[in-house]
């Protein structure tokens, strides 16, 4: 089977503008091989290319926006289900991976909201590289910890990134770390940002339900190969 010149070119483009490590393919029954970085559980979808974890300061600045759409079913599911704005979930999910479910840090957090093993296990997460579960369990994490600073947003956001301990230990402050005291505020930015420009929930993290799942479809090149 030939592949029409620029296949390579065309793959390359989805590598470099996607935060997703994989590359998935199928051909269909009129010969049209059909790429993505986001195979939403097709079954007709294979690996062809397997690439690098990107590292999570890479994901932060460029947000993959195919991603970002299709997980917003995601997203305002587990966020009807805790009690919590889908805003605040969006607003962790950018400042922690850029919509990287695959990105690991440092210090061994992992995926979309970069739970570490403890609190992976803590709530009920088996495979922190799955986005559902991801989502599922970072959410429980922020409704837990809303409930626990009696939804003082900036509390809840600063125990996410230090922990709750350091935050009674900083007396129910923002702890004195350099990482957590910009943190914060970048959380809230993000926040506010979706907030702003959606009706996604009240101006403080806890919320009754989530607005309609927001639809998307993976991204998908077609190349010809007569």
């Amino acid at each position: 089977m030939k592949i029409q010149a620029g296949f390579c070119g065309l793959l390359l483009l989805l590598i470099a503008g996607a935060a997703e490590a994989n590359i998935y393919a199928y051909t269909d029954s009129h010969g049209v091989v059909h790429l993505t970085n986001v195979p939403a559980g097709n079954s007709a979808y294979h690996m062809v290319m397997r690439t690098p974890k990107m590292p999570v300061a890479t994901a932060r600045a460029d947000f993959n926006r195919v991603a970002k759409q299709q997980y917003q079913s995601l997203i305002h599911a587990a966020a009807s289900r805790y009690g919590v704005s889908p805003a605040l979930v969006n607003a962790v999910i950018s400042a922690e991976s850029g919509y990287n479910a695959g990105a690991v840090s440092p210090k061994g957090a992992i995926g979309l909201m970069q739970l570490i093993p403890a609190t992976a296990a803590r709530f009920g997460v088996s495979n922190s590289f799955s986005p559902a579960e991801n989502i599922n369990g970072g959410t429980a994490y922020l409704a837990h910890l809303l409930r626990k600073f009696s939804g003082d947003l900036r509390l809840a956001v600063a125990a996410y990134n230090a922990g709750s301990g350091a935050v009674i230990q900083a007396g129910y402050h923002i702890p004195p770390f350099a990482e957590t005291q910009a943190y914060v505020p970048r959380v809230l930015a993000y926040y506010q940002r979706y907030l702003d420009g959606s009706s996604s929930g009240p101006s403080l993290g806890i919320t009754g339900h989530g607005p309609t799942p927001v639809s998307a479809s993976p991204q998908l090149i077609q190349v010809s190969s007569p």
